[in-house]
């Protein structure tokens, strides 16, 4: 990241540093370029909203704001559209304190208080914000001379301007860092260095020569920021063997067909993870979201309920990861320190997968789908109503799962026998309301039941050889 900034300096002190005064160049490649990154960023935040991942939300609302304003910097040229002087370096600064505000808030835990408001509106977050821009915009192109109160170009401003970006864009970069460190996402490690580079380029900016060949450089710092970015996304989210393909499940509004093709290559390599170190559960996550869509559809959950439920259920026990293989494989009965073990795995996949950009309702059945209806369940030992409602259904469709699987223990229960656990479990472990719907689910569709366990798909057999 510093390699731009070093050879910046270089170039500066250079005597090839000349000055190359473009006015043209600059307002067509400007301009077009960042409108061509404005149109990319705003795809993104669409398919944000279909992924239900609040953090890709705040991604794009920062590129969106980069975009937009650089391309108000761009159609300022001076002494073309316009010929107010102030406008294009007032803009440069603005469309990266903009970015850097929602990069920060896209750092954040996703059971924030201002991050769970935000996750409540995600389908209005991009179309509203779009518009107070395109207001800005317009605001500014009509009344230029507004520019001046900034003092964005002037001294002390443009430095306060400067530490707030390097400040912001810091703690942005360690939390990033620190997230990529724990999963190895490639979107994580994109945000660091695109959140590095607009600080370099905010650095360029207010010491740089107008014209001059290292003042061209931070254009293309920015450029290159959104490109890391969309490049990251697509690397975590979009499948190598169709990226229009990939795209198209993106935006399906089936949940059915959805369960089986939107886990991204990441969280598929986490799922897979999590089952290699327990042979045990081999094809566990799958079926659990596949029986927990299930009932949610006979329940009659909304679809974005439904999408939540099924991803929740995907990755639902991504905290064994943190469990020693010594007690999550042990064959005999555990011991009542090895179980206090156990149930912290819930709380363990809550902090990983909140940093990760999960929505509040995929959380809560991560951390929730082992709390009891009569309130002696974990970790949080919430009874009734507290229980959230969607690891309330998820609690059945694992239990279930858990039941008629073998395990290192026991051999796998019938379906018959199964279900009168779970029968009798009613008002005790589960919902009762849940109990109701899977029985009247069990006697509608029999055969789903014996085709899911013979037909489900081990994750771990999809795993693909990288070059």
């Amino acid at each position: 990241m510093l390699l731009p900034l070093a050879g910046y300096f270089l170039f500066q002190a250079s005597a090839a540093d000349r000055s190359f005064n473009a006015p043209q160049e600059h307002f067509y490649i400007v301009s077009l370029v960042s409108f061509i990154a404005l149109a990319l960023a705003i795809a993104v935040g669409i398919v944000a909203t279909q992924l239900r991942n609040i953090k890709i939300s705040f991604l794009s609302l920062s590129y969106v704001s980069l975009a937009a304003m650089f391309t108000l910097h761009g159609l300022s040229t001076p002494g073309f559209l316009m010929h107010h002087s102030g406008m294009s370096g007032n803009a440069a600064q603005l469309s990266i304190m903009l970015a850097v505000v929602w990069l920060w808030l896209s750092s954040m835990s996703a059971d924030k208080p201002l991050i769970k408001w935000f996750a409540e509106w995600q389908r209005w977050l991009l179309p509203v914000w779009t518009l107070l821009l395109l207001a800005a915009c317009s605001f500014l192109w009509a009344f230029p001379e507004v520019t001046h109160y900034f003092h964005l170009k002037e001294k002390p401003m443009m430095w306060v301007a400067t530490i707030f970006i390097a400040g912001m864009n810091g703690w942005t970069m360690l939390r990033y860092l620190k997230t990529y460190l724990s999963s190895r996402f490639p979107l994580q490690l994109a945000v660091v260095y695109s959140s590095g580079w607009l600080v370099v380029a905010q650095l360029i900016i207010v010491t740089g020569k107008m014209w001059y060949a290292s003042w061209w450089l931070y254009h293309f710092l920015l450029l290159a920021s959104v490109i890391v970015m969309v490049t990251g996304i697509v690397c975590q989210y979009v499948s190598s063997r169709s990226i229009s393909a990939s795209v198209k499940l993106m935006f399906r509004a089936n949940p059915r067909d959805w369960i089986n093709t939107y886990m991204s290559t990441s969280v598929r390599e986490l799922v897979m993870t999590t089952e290699a170190r327990d042979s045990y559960t081999a094809g566990h996550n799958y079926r659990v979201a596949l029986y927990a869509l299930k009932l949610g559809e006979e329940m009659a959950l909304t679809s974005g309920e439904l999408r939540a439920i099924a991803q929740g259920g995907l990755v639902h026990d991504v905290g064994k990861l943190r469990i020693p293989d010594l007690i999550l494989n042990k064959p005999g009965k555990l011991t009542p320190e090895e179980r206090q073990v156990i149930e912290v795995h819930p709380v363990s996949g809550y902090d990983l997968c909140k940093r990760l950009g999960f929505m509040p309702e995929e959380l809560s059945v991560i951390r929730s789908h082992h709390e009891k209806w009569d309130g002696t369940g974990y970790p949080d030992k919430l009874a009734g109503e507290q229980i959230p409602l969607l690891a309330r259904v998820t609690a059945v469709a694992d239990v279930y799962d858990a039941l008629t699987s073998s395990r290192s223990y026991r051999k796998a229960m019938s379906h018959e026998a199964a279900m009168e656990i779970i029968v009798k479990e009613s008002g005790r472990h589960f919902d009762p309301r849940c109990v109701e719907a899977w029985e009247r689910l069990v006697q509608e569709q029999p055969a789903f039941f014996e085709q899911t366990v013979r037909n489900s798909p081990h994750l771990k057999l999809e795993r693909k050889v990288r070059t």
